[in-house]
């Protein structure tokens, strides 16, 4: 599906709930995707980009940045501690900070270089055994303790289960970050960006609609 059109669909979606254009910033998700893909999108004129690795990112990015300014970079994968510094180095947000030990290592670390990315927090709206996230009653804690060490947390990040509406977890997210007076919320992606949306999305990510399938 071409970028145009992706975008049509989200200026639509603001647009049906009354939100203001441009009020949602889409995140392109070029993990695993060749680089000639990514340049596509990129000679369209769209900056903000989304990967789920550190290292992918690092083989990719600086090349990239010489060619193109004003690239927005996104760190959507889980963030291991001992990758932080690589990743405030080279991104402009980190949507995966999801406990304790990873927030004290990125305050010690803004703390050193000068600069931190903005944050958001994961929350596993799901309570599923396998994926990241803070769990939904612990959030405000977490968000509490982020803020103690004055990191810049602009919002939280979810990824709803797979067999679950996951509406119900989009509006969960936003309960939360209503509670804790947050305004990003990242969550959507290509197959439910639309009701992200609506239920208060400012960044949806989107990969596959974008650039085709991934080829692992």
């Amino acid at each position: 599906m071409p970028l145009a059109e992706i975008k049509s669909r989200i200026a639509k979606a603001e647009a049906k709930v009354g939100r203001a254009p441009g009020s949602v910033q889409l995140i392109a998700v070029s993990k695993v995707q060749p680089n000639e893909r990514v340049e596509a999108v990129l000679q369209q004129g769209h900056r903000c980009f989304g990967e789920n690795k550190v290292q992918e990112a690092a083989g990719k990015w600086p090349d990239f940045a010489e060619q193109f300014d004003g690239i927005d970079l996104h760190l959507i994968g889980p963030l291991q501690t001992n990758k932080a510094r690589q990743a405030m180095e080279l991104f402009d947000s980190i949507h995966s900070v999801d406990r304790p030990k990873l927030a004290n290592t990125i305050a010690r670390l803004a703390q050193e270089l000068g600069k931190c990315p903005d944050l958001f927090i994961q929350v596993n709206t799901g309570e599923e055994e396998q994926k990241a996230g803070v769990m939904p009653a612990d959030a405000d804690t977490f968000v509490a303790e982020c803020r103690k060490l004055d990191l810049p947390v602009k919002g939280l990040m979810c990824i709803p289960p797979v067999v679950e509406e996951p509406g119900l977890h989009f509006a969960l997210l936003a309960k939360i970050a209503e509670r804790n007076d947050l305004q990003g919320l990242s969550m959507g992606m290509s197959g439910d960006f639309e009701t992200a949306i609506a239920l208060g999305a400012t960044h949806v990510r989107v990969g596959s609609a974008i650039f085709g399938e991934r080829t692992y």
